[in-house]
């Protein structure tokens, strides 16, 4: 085949299918400028609004963004027409743009327009700054709109449309002087905006800005507006031209690096692990600025991730230890608390024996921290009592895989997801829970026809934009899965190949679904047998699926079953180990699975080794010279059942807040008063530190380095951008000390050094080294040793022995009822703006302001029949507690279903008071989704619990792109082309259609 040539300024170069002239050319690194080309995976990709990267191309002007590269084309960057052209869309920006840097906060040294103009050597303004009648949007929390600085480019409205798909930004060209506006033109904060961020991240000026940035950036920055004006307008006076104003810009832009630090760091929140850069001024942070190099995220954030950080410098925060005196905690050194600690749970374990002491680990903490707890507990202290909150959600997905095909985790990567032909979602919530993952397949179902079919009780966003939504009975997941696998088989419409080739014990599988049929399944689901055939036939008709769950399907009696139930479905259609397929149970927390993966289990080392495998224990009694225990311990609902039973008499617990997010917190309660000897580890003062005798402060992840490991397996560096606050520690480094208060003698002195001992010991990790992690590097286990690792899973063979995959029969176990008079289903989960129990999101005020409490969802036919309205106060009674909570009445929810989101610090609102101590009979963890309750309506109408300035209540505008072609059509507006021509510039004749 013939290699693409293409002649630019005279030079042959070669480009590749597909290319745009202004991709060609950047790659080749000449510059053309394209200010709304700076973020070229936006969504649709070229929007065309700022004119500025115009070229010849075959003697003609042609728009070098949305001109596809051709063999023999023949481009011009630099002629005269060329130039003329580009500063002609330059000084129309500027005619928008007050372009004075050196009093801007964004002059730090990333502003597209300021660099663009700099290129282009604009001297003098061509057309007089032009003042926009409309006044600052400054009604959000978070950031503000400057109308006079927009320069109308649509990047934050490409970005909101058609990569965050929030779809609330749009441009009003059709007025005399347009602008960008919100929803139906509304203020900001009374829109449907999300407060994802995308739009200020994307700003390639000052329009949209973090308000955490204003007047803190610059130097000169923070002057008031009439003292600024008139300085500015002196300025322009006196000075002679814009080269001169750009080179003391330049310079206290290069001032300015001494001043704020950038420090690259990955989420705290949920599993899809962004990462991005801190910008920080003292302990002072100025914005999170993603980047397109982030592998996970790309550009893209949510409200948590962009702006949920003031957690880090909350008054609240614990700074010293904190030792228990009767009732009261009193401060002490860390001498003191450690030395009681080792003392204390020293002499219990000669009391009572090894296992007499439990450990739980944190999901929220580093790989690191992880992999030196459990070696904490099973070299220092000999027990296996060890685990992690993977027990409260996603062990019994992970049990479902490692059944079927072998790994314990994702199948491949969020590209899979956005490149699969079908997504198929069951159970979870992604665009409230994994919001910039949910933006990954809202944008392909929006622009790329990817089909969405989303199985859940409650009607969320992804369910509304489902080519297909169903709602089966509750915990009835696993009949539809098996039912629909049978009518598969039946219609021979299952991938005969991949099973004959690939998967073992397909006959056995066959016989386990003869009930399965497809009016058992009406029965117990409640779903038609044709809307049955209509799901079979859309999983038959897509060359490709991925399964995404969580919870909704976890959190179940059988919820293992359902979890192999989905992989099984999987393997029968063939929809493993080639891109766009596999299995994704969506990880809730930013380190759920580096935690389980570096051994906080009951039954398992680093890299799931069995901890009952001589072989395998015995190279890491070698490695840490001491002998480890052999039989698994208690997970975490056992070690609550030990210490109620007396076995267990002290436990260990950091980063965890198992007194308000624990299945049946009452019961848990009434364990942790139990205990001998309780410490808890943590950076608040949380619900669970209140039953401690000694609580530790340990520091955030913004104060430590470390690895985190997200949802796809992908392993990535964050760095340290303060120091720890007050006393506060690294958990690492508190385990370190402890450890050696007992004699231990370890000797780390940075995470690298636990990650290279970890990668030694582990196979799956063999290749992990942050030398390969630097920046925005990362890597998806397993790794070999070489660095090598693993995107997609299962591409050659499955992780069995025989490299086959396993279809494994499972039963439907009908879920918990606690008995007729509870005649309410109760759900819950996730929303948007708050992460789990709210320790760290309602200390930001911005946040609090959109979502100041939980609420409950009660649905339009229910709030009829008992006589209430938004607002209501009601309480909800099962037979393990009760709770209080305001209703919403809204539609998302059907029948005698009820919503509960679990985010709350207030303990009478926490739905834990009322779910039971019942659990998955394989991985034990909890059934927090099968639970009934009676309610009692305390004031049948009072505020709402919702601020009508929150999202839910706005009003979307949904468009493709930035509608570019309604600023052609406007009779003012003349084409660079034909402006070019009528200057005595012709050259030919120009596409002016672009």
């Amino acid at each position: 085949m013939a290699e693409n040539k293409i002649t630019i300024n005279g030079q042959s170069y070669s480009f590749k299918d597909g290319e745009t002239i202004l991709e060609t050319v950047r790659n080749l690194e000449v510059y053309v400028p394209g200010i709304c080309s700076t973020q070229p995976d936006l969504g649709i990709g070229v929007i065309q609004t700022c004119d500025t990267c115009y070229v010849e191309v075959n003697g003609e002007m042609k728009r070098a963004c949305s001109t596809k590269s051709e063999p023999g084309m023949t481009v011009v960057t630099q002629s005269e027409i060329v130039k003329e052209a580009q500063h002609e869309a330059m000084s129309r920006i500027l005619e928008n743009h007050e372009l004075y840097c050196t009093v801007c906060d964004n002059n730090n040294g990333n502003c597209e327009v300021h660099n663009a103009a700099e290129y282009l050597e604009i001297e003098h303004q061509e057309y007089d700054f032009r003042p926009k009648p409309y006044p600052q949007d400054n009604s959000h929390p978070f950031y503000r709109y400057e109308p006079d600085q927009c320069i109308l480019c649509g990047m934050c409205v490409e970005a909101c449309q058609d990569l965050q798909v929030s779809e609330v930004l749009t441009i009003d060209w059709e007025r005399k002087i347009p602008r960008v506006i919100w929803d139906n033109d509304v203020p900001i904060d009374e829109s449907s905006c999300v407060s994802c961020g995308h739009c200020v991240s994307v700003c390639p000026c000052n329009a949209l800005m973090e308000k955490s940035m204003i007047g803190e950036a610059g130097y000169m920055t923070g002057i008031p507006n009439d003292v600024l004006e008139p300085m500015i307008n002196l300025t322009k006076e006196v000075e002679p031209g814009y080269r001169e104003i750009l080179t003391i810009s330049n310079i206290e832009a290069t001032m300015r690096e001494d001043r704020i630090k950038r420090t690259k760091t990955v989420c705290t929140y949920c599993g899809v692990g962004c990462s991005f850069e801190v910008w920080t001024k003292g302990r002072h942070i100025l914005k999170v600025q993603p980047d397109e190099k982030a592998p996970a995220n790309g550009i893209s954030t949510c409200v948590k991730g962009k702006f949920g950080w003031d957690f880090v410098n909350s008054e609240d925060r614990l700074t010293t230890p904190l030792i228990r005196k009767g009732e009261k905690f009193v401060e002490a050194s860390w001498d003191e608390a450690l030395s009681l600690m080792a003392s204390k749970m020293t002499e219990i374990k000669w009391n009572y024996g090894n296992d007499s002491i439990g450990f739980i680990a944190s999901s929220k903490c580093s790989n690191e921290e992880n992999y030196l707890f459990q070696k904490l507990a099973r070299s220092v202290f000999g027990t296996n009592n060890i685990d992690n909150c993977s027990r409260y959600c996603q062990t019994p997905a992970s049990t479902g895989l490692m059944r079927t095909v072998g790994i314990g985790g994702d199948s491949g990567t969020i590209e899979d997801i956005e490149n699969a032909e079908l997504i198929l979602v069951v159970g979870a919530n992604p665009a409230e829970s994994h919001p910039v993952l949910a933006t990954r397949v809202k944008r392909a179902n929006k622009l790329f026809n990817q089909k969405l079919l989303v199985f859940d009780l409650r009607e969320n966003e992804l369910a509304q934009r489902a080519d297909l939504y169903v709602s089966p009975k509750p915990g009835t997941d696993l009949v539809w899965l098996n039912a629909i696998a049978k009518y598969i088989i039946d219609q021979n419409w299952h991938d005969a190949d991949f099973i004959e080739q690939r998967v073992n014990h397909f006959s056995e599988f066959v016989d386990s679904l003869a009930k399965y049929t497809l009016d058992y399944a009406e029965e117990k689901t409640g779903l038609s047998k044709e809307l049955l055939i209509k799901v079979a036939t859309l999983i038959h008709e897509a060359k490709s699926m991925c399964a995404l769950w969580a919870m909704g399907v976890t959190q179940h009696i059988g919820g293992t079953d359902t979890s192999t139930a989905i992989s099984n479905l999987l393997l029968v259609t063939g929809n493993y180990g080639k891109p766009g397929t596999g299995g994704y149970p969506l990880r809730g927390h930013n380190n759920v699975q580096g935690a389980s993966d570096f051994g906080t289990m009951p039954d398992w080392l680093p890299g799931y080794e069995a901890v009952e495998d001589d072989e395998i224990r015995s190279k890491y009694e070698k490695a840490w010279g001491t002998k480890l225990p052999k039989e698994p311990g208690y997970n975490n609902h056992e070690v609550v059942e030990a210490i109620q039973e007396g076995k267990v008499k002290a436990m260990y617990l950091f980063g965890e807040e198992m007194g308000l997010v624990d299945s049946n917190i009452n019961y848990v309660h009434t364990a942790f008063e139990k205990l001998d000897f309780f410490v808890v580890q943590d950076v608040f003062f949380s619900k669970t530190a209140q039953f401690a005798d000694v609580v530790l402060p340990a520091a955030p992840s913004l104060e430590k380095d470390g690895t985190f490991t997200n949802t796809e397996r992908r392993i990535q560096r964050f760095y340290k951008v303060f120091e720890p606050l007050g006393q506060s520690k690294p958990d690492w480094e508190i385990f370190q000390e402890f450890a050696n208060k007992l004699g231990a003698n370890w000797r780390y002195e940075h995470p690298g050094e636990i990650m290279e001992e970890a990668a030694t010991l582990s196979p799956v990790f063999a290749g992990v080294d942050y030398s390969r992690l630097e920046g925005w590097e990362s890597q998806l286990w397993p790794v070999q040793k070489d660095g090598t690792d693993t995107p997609l899973l299962y591409e050659k063979e499955f992780a069995f022995e025989d490299g086959k995959a396993k279809l494994v029969p499972v039963e439907w176990s009908p879920p918990y009822h606690p008995g007729e008079e509870y005649d309410l289903h109760l759900n819950n989960g996730r929303i948007l703006e708050h992460f789990h129990e709210g320790n760290m999101t309602y200390r930001s005020e911005g946040i609090t302001h959109k979502v100041p409490e939980p609420w409950l969802e009660v649905s339009p036919q229910l709030a009829e029949k008992r006589g209430i309205k938004t607002g209501a106060l009601v309480r909800l009674k099962s037979p393990y507690g009760e709770a209080e909570v305001r209703v919403w009445v809204t539609d998302q929810v059907k029948g005698n279903e009820l919503y509960f989101p679990m985010h709350t610090m207030v303990e009478k609102s926490a739905v834990n008071q009322l779910t039971s101590s019942y659990h998955d009979k394989v991985t034990h963890t909890p059934n927090y989704k099968e639970m009934h309750v009676k309610m009692e309506v305390i004031e049948p109408k009072g505020p709402s619990p919702i601020p009508e300035i929150n999202h839910r209540f706005g009003n979307p505008q949904p468009q493709l792109g930035v509608g570019v072609e309604k600023k052609w059509e406007r009779p003012d507006f003349t084409t660079i082309s034909e402006f070019i021509k009528r200057k005595g510039f012709d050259h030919g004749e120009s596409n002016q259609a672009n």
